[in-house]
């Protein structure tokens, strides 16, 4: 199985033992530094930690550790050109999976403008993008990531996650790809399997968003594994559980 989208830095090596023997044998970590950024030097510590510590941490219990790095809302400044220096080095030495999370958290000039010049690189450079959507106002902010998006990158290239029942008909008619975090306070395992089997298989990655948050590193095999008790069809489990991520992100 994949877990298309975690937090490494975030959690325990236990967590990590727990997801091997549970079934995970690739995850892809984002990046989200989880308190307030002073210079662009403390994000570049952060994101070269996951590309060089946590994916040798995670590979001693198992896991292949795959990285997306980017500028979370909730870390925009406004001076970045250290970061996007980076970005495109990881970029161009084929380091990273994606660009990731990035997106809109509370509409602000700089998320905007720092989403935007993401989007651009990400463009330019065919690099897929990891796009959060926040908790809070999510269709309201969910309308104009959108926006953004369609006006900015082809849309082949672009994950819309943390998706729920509530805003899934702003997305499933567009080009993205679509992430399901099935996470305590986020979505279950019934509403995640809801979805699938009314939208279909296709255009699906799961993920447990593993973070400082309530998480479970399990939710996407016990997810998995439900949909196996269900009866569901095998050719469409694959899928979620790690075709769909693998040809995608092509790991």
């Amino acid at each position: 199985m994949i877990d298309s989208h975690i937090h490494a830095d975030s959690r325990s090596s236990e967590d990590f033992e727990k997801m091997f023997v549970g079934g995970i044998d690739t995850a892809i970590s984002c990046c989200y530094y989880p308190y307030k950024i002073s210079s662009e030097s403390v994000l570049v510590n952060h994101m070269l930690r996951i590309l060089n510590f946590e994916t040798k941490r995670c590979k001693s219990y198992g896991i292949d550790l795959k990285v997306a790095l980017g500028i979370h809302p909730t870390n925009s400044l406004k001076s970045n050109n250290e970061i996007f220096k980076l970005l495109q080095q990881l970029i161009d030495g084929k380091k990273i999976v994606a660009i990731g999370e990035i997106g809109l958290e509370e509409l602000t000039n700089d998320e905007i403008i720092n989403f935007k010049n993401q989007l651009e690189l990400a463009d330019e450079t065919k690099t897929k993008v990891i796009i959060h959507t926040p908790r809070k106002n999510k269709l309201k902010v969910l309308k104009e990531i959108k926006s953004i998006v369609l006006e900015s990158i082809d849309p082949k290239l672009v994950i819309i996650d943390h998706i729920n029942q509530e805003v899934i008909g702003e997305v499933i008619d567009e080009k993205f790809m679509i992430g399901l975090t099935v996470q305590p306070q986020k979505m279950d395992v019934e509403e995640a399997i809801s979805i699938l089997t009314k939208y279909g298989f296709d255009d699906f990655l799961l993920n447990s968003d593993i973070s400082t948050k309530p998480s479970d590193p399990l939710s996407v095999p016990k997810t998995i594994r439900t949909m196996e008790k269900m009866g569901l069809s095998e050719k469409n489990i694959t899928k979620v559980a790690f075709a769909n991520a693998k040809k995608y992100f092509k790991i």
